[in-house]
């Protein structure tokens, strides 16, 4: 096997790398702040509220991410490269960017997923103790804020951990809108040398290291999260 290129483009890989974890970490932290009020509005209403709701997540779930990026990007892009006062406005740098509508794609796909897992989490809170928090004179947002949202997160800490671990073996879309991940050095180091099996290799090295930290990270959050007694 041939392994000289490595020392080449390591540089490049450790960029990819930490541009990987980027995406992953913007993807589940925005696609988070869309799931809870996605997965809570199903439960509380309005109802016209929760129809849009529950429409944003099978139209997130009914269609390839690559898809959703790709109209996001050649589309939306386009859209905005289309108007002069656009590419001249300060957020034009971001905006051409494959790596903005990358996270974009990400997060809003995330939010679909997360959110009706999320509402899942939601009705799994034993309704008693709701009413007993009400009980006690708390108000609705003392209530989410104390109670309802701390015990939905403890309860689906498992299911995020695989639905992270999922979204970083979905990061690789990205590099097919010129974004320089783990999977877009791996793709030039291919074209380059035209070697095949030795990249493909270190890349499902890489992504296998990162699977594992995650899986530990997610391990130690739910070791540290005080179970119900």
């Amino acid at each position: 096997m041939n392994w000289s290129w490595f020392p080449e483009y390591f540089p490049l890989l450790l960029q990819g790398m930490w541009l990987t974890i980027q995406l992953l970490a913007l993807s589940m932290v925005f696609g988070l702040i869309i799931a809870v009020p996605v997965g809570l509005v199903q439960i509380t209403g309005p109802r016209w509220l929760g129809a849009i709701a529950r429409g944003y997540c099978t139209v997130m779930r009914g269609t390839p991410l690559l898809v959703q990026l790709w109209l996001l990007y050649f589309g939306l892009g386009s859209v905005f490269a289309s108007y002069p006062e656009i590419r001249q406005s300060v957020f034009w740098p971001i905006l051409r960017e494959g790596y903005f509508y990358a996270v974009l794609a990400f997060s809003l796909n995330e939010g679909g997923y997360a959110g009706e897992i999320m509402r899942g989490a939601f009705l799994s809170v034993p309704r008693g103790e709701l009413e007993s928090a009400r009980a006690f004179g708390m108000s609705p947002w003392q209530v989410l804020r104390r109670i309802w949202l701390p015990r939905a997160f403890r309860n689906v800490l498992p299911t995020l951990a695989g639905e992270t671990v999922l979204m970083l073996k979905a990061t690789p879309l990205a590099a097919t809108v010129t974004v320089l991940d783990i999977f877009g050095v791996i793709l030039r180091v291919r074209q380059n040398t035209y070697l095949t099996y030795e990249p493909l290799l270190l890349a499902a090295a890489l992504y296998m290291v990162l699977t594992l930290i995650v899986t530990q990270m997610f391990s130690r959050i739910e070791g540290q999260v005080p179970s119900r007694r």
